[in-house]
């Protein structure tokens, strides 16, 4: 029986919910920083000293890393390392902050880009946490990081991951990495590879008296999304297990 680590996991699992994770070949160990939810293990995602190394064939974290300051990331996705076996994954999923940027330079900062379990999401919320959680008193709603697809792919990389990938997923960022290695019969994300960071080329669109200068940018992802223009062609892999939806604590 294989074992997924759910950091995070708030009052959900995800044995049996995500078609990776399928019933009667994972066995799932719960944890997270808030003991209400009756985790199996009560710890921060940054510090998991109770959780054995190479203890674990999978991490699974669903809109956990955001609300992380960014000098605490490194710590959390060593951790997350530290637990898995050889061969053994990470599969996380975290807001797409650019597309909530291109939203809000739409003008559509205060329309709802989804319901959540929480209630509406609009913009503002991807990128500094659900508003109306926060004045509930749940400062822990809160978000300290962002992430858009490319710097999600380089942290996983800093951190040590191999062969990791990432796509988009309707509001979501879904990336998986590997610890060491990825054994030829285990899952894999038919989506972005981490490539080398092309050179950032500034140019203005529009040079005329009093116009604000606007600027393009080449984005890693090679592909047009919302105020980002296409660059370097991508490489590709093949199809994973079908992508279940977001889970959202």
């Amino acid at each position: 029986m294989k074992r997924v680590l759910h950091v995070g996991c708030g009052p959900q699992t995800v044995v049996g919910r995500h078609p990776v994770f399928r019933a009667g070949e994972w066995e799932e160990t719960r944890l997270d920083i808030e003991p209400s939810v009756q985790p199996d293990i009560v710890a921060s995602m940054t510090e998991m000293p109770m959780v054995a190394d190479a203890s674990h064939d999978a991490v699974f974290s669903s809109h956990n890393l955001e609300h992380l300051f960014p000098h605490e990331l490194r710590l959390a996705l060593e951790e997350f390392r530290r637990v898995l076996t050889s061969g053994g994954f990470l599969l996380v999923l975290v807001p797409d902050i650019q597309k909530a940027a291109a939203a809000i330079a739409a003008g559509d900062w205060h329309q709802a880009l989804y319901e959540s379990d929480s209630g509406p999401i609009t913009p503002l919320d991807v990128l500094y946490g659900h508003r109306a959680s926060i004045a509930r008193g749940q400062p822990h709603m809160a978000h300290r990081n962002g992430f858009v697809i490319a710097s999600l792919l380089a942290s996983l990389e800093a951190a040590g991951f191999a062969n990791v990938h990432a796509k988009r997923s309707s509001y979501d960022l879904v990336a998986m990495a590997y610890k060491d290695h990825r054994p030829a019969d285990s899952p894999y994300i038919n989506g972005i590879r981490a490539p080398a960071p092309a050179p950032r080329r500034d140019r203005p669109l529009d040079q005329t008296a009093g116009a604000s200068r606007r600027c393009t940018r080449r984005s890693m992802s090679g592909q047009k999304y919302g105020i980002w223009s296409a660059g370097a062609p991508i490489t590709t892999e093949g199809m994973v297990s079908p992508a279940a939806p977001p889970m959202r604590s």
